[in-house]
């Protein structure tokens, strides 16, 4: 059974609104994924803000059509497709795409859309290998702590170092006199 034009329509509205909170989708043929397989693919990306949304190309080409942000993504538009839309932790998800990929090998990854822009396979996959915001945040705290620790002992170190010039100064007004 077909579904009714309502039906579409209503699908088209939800794929816009997905993509409205969106930074990065990427499309991927999912052919041959069993229906736990892909309930893991979504429970893996759900855990890093992102969403499976598995719809016909026809329906997501209606809904980029005219939009600058997501435009790009005719071009991956074939076959059997799941749309991987991801709002925040981007690598993360991509991350995750990466290790579900690692254990089913069913899937194959066409490119994406970030900023408005295509990104071929190896694109994406590379912004897998970027530090999630946890991590770089991580870094940001631990060259924060470094800077401060060695502030900290600078500060330290100035009361000594004025007191042994103080001295010093005193020593040589006292071997003038």
């Amino acid at each position: 059974m077909g579904r009714t034009l309502e039906d579409k329509k209503e699908i088209v509205s939800e794929l816009k609104e997905l993509l409205s909170e969106a930074q990065l989708t990427f499309v991927i043929d999912y052919k041959g994924l069993s229906v736990a397989e892909i309930t893991d693919l979504r429970t893996r990306l759900r855990e890093k803000g992102g969403v499976c949304k598995i719809a016909k190309n026809t329906l997501m080409r209606i809904a980029v059509e005219g939009d600058e942000s997501w435009q790009p993504m005719q071009e991956f538009l074939k076959e059997s497709s799941a749309f991987l839309v991801v709002k925040e932790d981007v690598s993360g998800a991509v991350k995750a795409y990466k290790e579900f990929q690692k254990v089913s090998k069913k899937t194959e990854l066409r490119g994406g859309v970030m900023e408005g822009k295509a990104l071929s396979k190896e694109q994406v996959e590379a912004i897998g290998d970027l530090p999630s915001k946890d991590q770089l945040y991580a870094q940001i705290a631990g060259a924060l702590n470094a800077l401060a620790t060695k502030v900290a002992v600078g500060i330290k170190e100035v009361p000594s170092s004025l007191a042994r010039g103080i001295k010093a100064v005193s020593e040589q007004d006292n071997d003038a006199a």
